[in-house]
């Protein structure tokens, strides 16, 4: 017999919603995009051809509607590993737990994600305005060292290799791994660059940017740009990590997209980066929509 989920866990409001997202069971397609920036939702869904319901709750905006036949929900995450726990473990909520009962369903739901957001290269060869396809993706905050995720023996070597040779753990910094779903992946090759994402917990020294705070890891970029082992490191954002480990755990498919904006390495931003966010919005919609 399942166990009763006590109210505390998991908040259900009085109108029979999930706490943070504010949505109701039904209100969730099995095909989700999340978006870091509330601005980005309509963005997206500007390109549906009916929405049916839109929701706004804190940073988190969710529309539901669809594009042909395929129904799609857009989800805001805000920015950060932490939002990612909140949105992760809610969708699954809506989808794989009775709200009734509050007891988990026997029959489960596997959720299509797919993150589209924007990024820093790291590589030369990866310029200003292109997008990256995110197949391994290594977290260098703390979050998936609560869950433990299991790791195949592919990751377990890319960590091991990505640990001796940045020393991030000198640092007292204990870098996770997980990877992409291939499911979705394979429906995401053409035209696109492909490579190990790192997650970091914040924007500015955590990725190596110092205005007047001191860059306590001075040498993390060089670090970062100059490994390759399978992939190169090709981009740092800030979700990507959290997405792919908590989606590994409760049995989602997974994938990011980031459209390039910055380029770490030459210090420099795009001059058009709305132009490049829509290029990828519109690309990456015209593949959803037939998986």
């Amino acid at each position: 017999m399942n166990r009763i989920i006590e109210a505390s866990e998991l908040i259900i409001t009085p109108k029979g919603s999930v706490y943070h997202l504010d949505l109701l069971p039904g209100q969730l397609a099995e095909t989700i995009i999340t978006v870091g920036d509330p601005q980005r939702v309509p963005e997206v869904t500007k390109h549906f051809d009916a929405i049916e319901s839109k929701t706004q709750q804190r940073e988190f905006h969710t529309h539901t509607g669809r594009i042909g036949h395929k129904r799609i929900s857009v989800i805001s995450t805000g920015i950060g590993t932490d939002n990612i726990d909140i949105v992760m473990n809610e969708i699954d909520a809506l989808v794989n737990i009775d709200f009734s009962t509050r007891s988990v369903k026997e029959n489960k739901t596997p959720l299509n994600i797919i993150r589209l957001g924007t990024s820093g290269s790291l590589q030369k060869n990866i310029p200003l305005d292109s997008v990256v396809i995110t197949d391994f993706a290594i977290g260098l905050d703390n979050l998936l060292l609560f869950y433990k995720p299991e790791n195949n023996p592919e990751e377990k070597e890319i960590l091991q290799k990505f640990e001796q040779h940045t020393s991030l753990q000198q640092h007292h910094i204990h870098p996770y791994i997980t990877s992409s779903s291939r499911s979705l992946s394979n429906h995401f090759q053409k035209d696109y660059h492909h490579g190990i994402t790192v997650t970091s917990p914040g924007f500015y020294v955590p990725q190596g940017r110092s205005l007047r705070a001191h860059l306590q890891n001075n040498f993390l970029i060089n670090a970062l740009s100059s490994f390759h082992h399978i992939l190169p490191v090709t981009n740092m954002e800030m979700e990507t990590a959290a997405l792919y480990g908590l989606g590994k755990i409760l049995q989602h498919h997974c994938l990011s997209v980031s459209a390039i904006v910055t380029h770490r390495l030459d210090k420099t931003f795009s001059n058009t980066p709305g132009k490049t966010i829509e290029k990828m919005i519109v690309r990456a919609l015209e593949t959803i929509e037939i998986i």
